[in-house]
């Protein structure tokens, strides 16, 4: 790994590819932080997202620092079944099961739970839990990007540069995701969804089997296009009929679970 800076051609499409991927994980992260940091008091929210994202970008540094010992991780630490299982296959497997476990999980309470206003179920929703589940999926996360940036270029200087952006771009949108996504309930199942594919795909590349990043995020951005046309279908409806639709009400821990959270 070096730090010495050459502007080529070749050192800036590296550059730009970074970013995209490195923006495309943030809003991953963006989404999975948001639906955590909605289960806070109101008061609480806000600064659960933006801590969250600022130590995963802190993380993200780290471990670029420490791409010799992350690239090690790859190294096979034992058979089973003819099948080698590294630390990365490892901690991508445990990180696939834990989203899959909040995903559904989260999907059940919206949908099937019980009320739980005012009940026990909400002092488990504390500040300390929230960070602690938000750092264990940065952590996957995290170990994903960097062993991709780390195969791209051996350049220190490009991959900090990327994540240091990328993350910039992802707090100063991550309140307008917050509050979009749970202005629309629709667009909140649709993102639990794509934590399940999400999900998915990290056991199946901890088990060996890996899956091109366009599989799944193809089908992601055609289910976000449609959402956005539904979107627009039932904006033009209001206008031109005048009547405001009320949206599908999805259960929530609290009362208002909206835009003020995001101010």
């Amino acid at each position: 790994m070096e730090f010495a800076l050459e502007i080529t051609p070749d050192l800036i499409a590296v550059f730009l590819t970074l970013f995209v991927l490195e923006v495309v994980l943030g809003v991953d992260n963006v989404i999975f932080i948001s639906i955590l940091a909605g289960r806070l008091p109101e008061h609480q929210q806000a600064k659960a997202r933006n801590l969250g994202l600022t130590l995963a970008m802190l993380l993200r540094v780290l471990l670029v620092l420490f791409a010799g010992w992350i690239i090690t991780l790859n190294d096979d630490l034992f058979e089973l079944f003819g099948m080698g299982f590294s630390g990365r296959d490892l901690i991508l497997v445990a990180g696939g099961l834990f989203l899959l476990y909040k995903a559904v999980t989260e999907i059940h309470h919206r949908l099937e739970g019980q009320e739980e206003h005012g009940g026990a179920a909400e002092a488990k929703a504390t500040f300390g839990a929230v960070l602690a589940q938000i750092l264990a999926l940065d952590l996957v996360f995290s170990l994903d990007s960097v062993i991709t940036a780390v195969g791209m270029t051996d350049n220190l200087v490009v991959i900090i540069t990327v994540v240091v952006l990328s993350f910039g771009i992802m707090l100063f949108a991550a309140k307008h995701i917050f509050a979009f996504v749970n202005r629309h309930p629709t667009v909140k199942m649709l993102a639990l969804a794509f934590l399940v594919l999400i999900g998915a795909f990290l056991i199946a590349d901890g088990f060996g089997v890996h899956i091109d990043k366009a599989l799944i995020y193809g089908p992601m951005a055609f289910a976000i296009f449609v959402e956005v046309l539904n979107l627009a279908a039932a904006a033009r409806r209001r206008r031109r009929t005048g009547v405001k639709a009320e949206a599908v009400q999805l259960r929530t821990p609290y009362a208002d679970d909206g835009e003020q959270g995001a101010a």
